[in-house]
């Protein structure tokens, strides 16, 4: 069954980008800051935490940002993996022997969205799934794939279209990864690919609850304390990504969902299946790089 797309507001429609590349999207790709970028294309890392809700659901393509990870950051990261591995038993971990910068590195398949206290208290997922739930809002992602080869670009704040040119070169260079404990969320409702979304989740937290030794929670303290110094960036990446595009809908059914376009492509709209007509209306928005410098979008 297909997986549905996230609209960021609220409702879901469709898949975002198909295996050829040619969704509703574009082919949406995310900025990340490393170590985390190589831990999710390395399928490390199964849940990407974010302040705002993923946008889309489907291939989402992962590079890695310009600044070079100092050695205390990956080691409190790499420790905390150790750690609530070892919850579920595993020791074997093959961690990345480099993490490369300013690098199209990979893609996984986002298929939902939850708040994290819906995921911390989700018994049918791995108990080490639950832990990496420390967000607001937890991007549930399978299907990891990385690069043979990393394609050197620039990246942008928020979600946005991957340039057609360096699609074409990446998709080709795509080899699968197994990650230590490769994961298949379950939907709440089979019959709805739509169905994996915030609030979906019915939960009985304390009897839910995880009980955490003592070594996991450091671990949890230094992983949130390494990634503390990125929050702030994470805030105005939601902020561009819901402020790039105004569009007015007639008609019943669902509003468009709309990612952020990188500027060799304009963004694309997403409708749900009773939408009969949409006309999108572009209003110049400053946008800002993750090299700090600003470009105008109309």
């Amino acid at each position: 069954m297909r997986r549905g797309g996230y609209s960021g507001r609220g409702g879901f429609g469709h898949h975002s980008s198909s295996s050829d590349g040619r969704g509703y999207h574009g082919n949406p790709c995310l900025t990340m800051h490393q170590p985390w970028a190589s831990l999710l294309v390395h399928g490390i890392k199964r849940v990407e935490g974010r302040s705002w809700p993923s946008p889309i659901t489907g291939r989402l393509w992962i590079h890695a940002a310009s600044k070079v990870p100092d050695p205390d950051t990956i080691k409190a990261m790499e420790d905390f993996y150790r750690e609530i591995y070892a919850v579920d038993g595993i020791a074997d971990i093959n961690f990345p022997q480099h993490y490369p910068v300013s690098r199209l590195l990979g893609c996984v398949e986002v298929v939902g969205c939850l708040r994290s206290q819906e995921l911390v208290c989700w018994e049918d997922v791995p108990q080490s799934v639950r832990l990496e739930g420390l967000t607001d809002f937890c991007w549930l992602c399978e299907n990891p794939q990385k690069l043979v080869v990393p394609f050197e670009m620039r990246g942008y704040q928020g979600v946005y279209n991957l340039e057609r040119r360096i699609y074409d070169g990446a998709v080709r260079g795509l080899t699968p990864v197994q990650g230590p404990l490769p994961v298949k969320f379950p939907l709440p409702d089979p019959r709805d690919g739509f169905s994996l979304k915030p609030g979906s989740l019915t939960f009985d937290a304390p009897k839910s609850a995880l009980q955490k030794s003592r070594s996991v929670t450091a671990a949890i303290a230094g992983a949130r304390a390494a990634a503390a110094q990125f929050s702030k960036k994470d805030h105005n990446a939601a902020a561009t990504s819901t402020s790039h595009v105004r569009e007015q809908c007639s008609g019943n059914g669902d509003l468009p969902s709309i990612v952020q376009g990188s500027t060799a492509e304009p963004p694309r709209l997403e409708y749900g299946a009773s939408n009969r007509e949409c006309r999108q209306v572009r209003a110049p928005v400053l946008l800002s790089r993750m090299d700090g410098s600003f470009f105008a979008q109309v």
